[in-house]
C-alpha cells in the first residue's frame, strides 16, 4: 500500500497592526523636511540664475537701451530684429570668425600639450613630480594681469625675449601683437600656455586610473610604445578626452580676457571675440542687441558640445 503524506496548511504569521496613518505621517514629515532644506537653494536659483536668464532672454526681443532702465516696461517688442541685426553686423561676423579660429586651433593645441605633459609626468619624470605639477598648473591660478605683463615682455617688438632669441639666428621678428597675421596666433599660444595645466591634471588622473596590466599585455603581444599608447591607452582615455575637450571648448568659445588685456581687439578687429564685442555693445547701452549676441553664442556652444559628445563618446 502506498502511503500518502498529508501536508498541513502553512500558518501565516500575522504582524501586529500598525496604527492607522502612522507611515503616512512619517512620510509627510520627511517630505516637509526635504522641502525645507531645498527651499533656500530654490529661492536663490530662481532669484539669481533662472530669473536673470529669463529676463535677459526677454530683453533680446525688445529695443531696450540704457535710457530705458528706469522704465523697463515701456520698451517695445521687436521680435527677431536684434538677431537679424547681429548676424548682419560685419564686426560681429568678424568676431565670430576670430572666435572660430581661436577654438579650432587653440583647443587641439591645448589638449596635445596637456596630454604630453601628463604622459611625461606619469611615465617619464619620477623625481620632483610635485614640483612640475605645481609649475604646470601655476598659470591657471595666476592673474590675467600678471600673465599679460609676462607675455608683453616676451612679445615686445624691440627688446622682447622672443625677438631677441630670433635675432641670435638672424631672424628679424615682427611686432607680434600689432600684426594682423601674428596677433591671433600669439594669443592662442598664450591661452594654451595658460590653460593646459587644468587639462593636464585631468589627463594625469585618467592615466593613473588605467591598470598597469593593460600595458603589460601589450608588451607581451610585442607592441611598441607608440602602438601601446595609440591602441590601448588612448581608447581608455576617451571619456577623459571628451570631458577635457568639452570644458576647454566651452571656455575658448567665450574667450575674452586675452584680447581685452593684450590687444583690445586690434589690430583692425583681428583679435576681437564674440564675448568682447558683446561686452562692448553692453558698454554702448545696446542691451537688446547685446543679449541677442549672447544667446547666439549660447546656441553655438550647445551645438559644438553636442557634436563633441557625438564624436568622442564611448564606442
Amino acid at each position: 500500500m502506498s502511503s500518502t503524506t498529508v501536508r498541513e496548511p502553512a500558518t501565516r504569521v500575522r504582524r501586529p497592526d500598525r496604527p492607522p496613518g502612522r507611515g503616512r505621517r512619517k512620510l509627510d514629515h520627511q517630505t516637509a523636511a526635504a522641502w525645507i532644506l531645498v527651499l533656500p537653494f530654490v529661492v536663490l536659483f530662481l532669484a539669481f540664475t533662472a530669473g536673470p536668464v529669463l529676463g535677459s532672454l526677454g530683453m533680446s526681443f525688445t529695443d531696450i537701451r540704457q535710457r530705458d532702465l528706469r522704465t523697463p516696461l515701456s520698451v517695445n517688442g521687436v521680435g527677431f530684429d536684434n538677431y537679424v541685426k547681429a548676424l548682419s553686423d560685419e564686426t560681429f561676423r568678424r568676431s565670430a570668425l576670430n572666435t572660430a579660429y581661436f577654438v579650432v586651433v587653440g583647443v587641439p593645441l591645448t589638449l596635445v600639450l596637456a596630454l604630453a605633459a601628463a604622459v611625461l609626468l606619469d611615465r617619464g619624470l619620477k623625481r620632483f613630480t610635485a614640483v612640475f605639477k605645481v609649475g604646470y598648473y601655476l598659470p591657471v591660478v595666476t592673474s590675467i594681469v600678471a600673465i599679460a605683463v609676462i607675455w608683453r615682455f616676451v612679445l615686445a617688438p624691440d627688446a622682447g625675449l622672443l625677438n631677441t632669441v630670433l635675432g641670435w639666428v638672424g631672424i628679424d621678428g615682427p611686432n607680434w601683437l600689432a600684426s594682423k597675421t601674428w596677433a591671433m596666433p600669439s594669443l592662442i599660444v598664450m591661452a594654451a600656455w595658460r590653460n593646459f595645466g587644468s587639462a593636464m591634471i585631468i589627463f594625469l588622473a585618467g592615466l593613473q586610473g588605467i591598470p598597469q596590466s593593460v600595458e603589460e599585455a601589450g608588451q607581451i603581444d610585442g607592441a611598441g610604445p607608440w602602438q601601446r599608447f595609440r591602441y590601448l591607452i588612448l581608447p581608455l582615455l576617451r571619456p577623459t578626452i571628451l570631458f577635457t575637450s568639452v570644458v576647454t571648448g566651452i571656455g575658448y568659445l567665450q574667450f575674452f580676457e586675452e584680447p581685452f588685456v593684450m590687444t583690445q581687439g586690434g589690430p583692425l578687429n583681428s583679435t576681437i571675440s564674440v564675448s568682447m564685442y558683446t561686452y562692448q555693445q553692453f558698454g554702448f547701452g545696446n542691451y537688446g542687441l547685446a543679449t541677442s549676441m549672447s544667446y547666439l553664442l549660447f546656441v553655438v556652444i550647445a551645438v559644438v558640445t553636442f557634436i563633441q559628445f557625438r564624436v568622442l563618446r564611448e564606442k
